[in-house]
This record gives structure tokens, sequence and C-alpha cells, in this order.
């Protein structure tokens, strides 16, 4: 049984969760200015456009921020602390929070580059996940 928090999904989130469970992240772009945002929401921030595409990422990025936690908020998250947190900008210029699978006993840096990989928690559930690459682990 999973005990952990699962997203609503919504017209503007349902490709986000479909593409991760085909192991693809995919971002939205502003259909009228070419803005990529993240995370999926139905305006623009940029110019207000309702218009919308989705585009496939690159899954490449740089550690922007990590928070180490320790204390389980929902008891579904008990099993797996201490883990990090991380706050992640993508090459395609949005930033994304995932939990980092180098653990809290990892050399961390900003800037220090990272991919983004998938994990299914469930038949109806995959999720992004980071992890350290190019040679920094």
């Amino acid at each position: 049984m999973y005990e952990k928090p699962v997203p609503e999904v919504s017209i503007d989130t349902a490709p986000y969760w479909d593409g991760l469970r085909e192991r693809r992240l995919l971002l939205q772009r502003c259909g009228s200015c070419g803005a990529v945002r993240h995370y999926p929401r139905p305006m623009c921030d940029r110019c207000h456009s309702m218009r919308v595409d989705w585009v496939e990422a690159s899954r490449r990025g740089r550690l922007h921020s990590w928070t180490v936690v320790h204390h389980p908020f929902v008891p579904g998250f008990r099993e797996e602390l201490p883990y990090v947190l991380a706050m992640i900008d993508l090459e395609e210029g949005v930033r994304m929070q995932c939990a980092l699978e180098d653990g809290p006993g990892a050399e961390l840096a900003v800037g220090l580059p990272v991919e983004i990989l998938f994990r299914e928690m469930t038949e109806a559930l995959t999720l992004p996940f980071a992890r350290l690459s190019g040679g920094s682990r």
C-alpha cells in the first residue's frame, strides 16, 4: 500500500503525469511567446496566454539548492529518512524540485550536474528524481 500523498491530476497537469509514466519529462511551453514553464499551469506567467505546447526536456540540469529531511511530516516517508530534497535548474531554464538519489552523505555543491530519472511508485504514479552525473559522484 502506497502511504504517501499522490497528485490530483487536472486537465492542465495530465500531460506531465502521463509523460512521467512513459519515462519522459515534459514541460509546458507557451504557444504564444515560447516561454518554457514548470510546474504545469493554465496560463503563461510571462505573456498571460492560455495557449500551451508540451516539449520533452533534456533531463539534464544543475543542483541549485537542497535540504536534508530528517523528520517525516507524512508517515509514509519515515522509511526513507534522512533524504535529500533538491532544487534543480534544468537546461530548459526552469527549476524543479525532486528527491536526490545521492543521500545526505554525498558531497553536494551548488552547480553540480544532475540527471533526472524516473521511479515507478505505483502502477499509476511515476515520479522524477535526480542523481548526480558527469563523474561528480
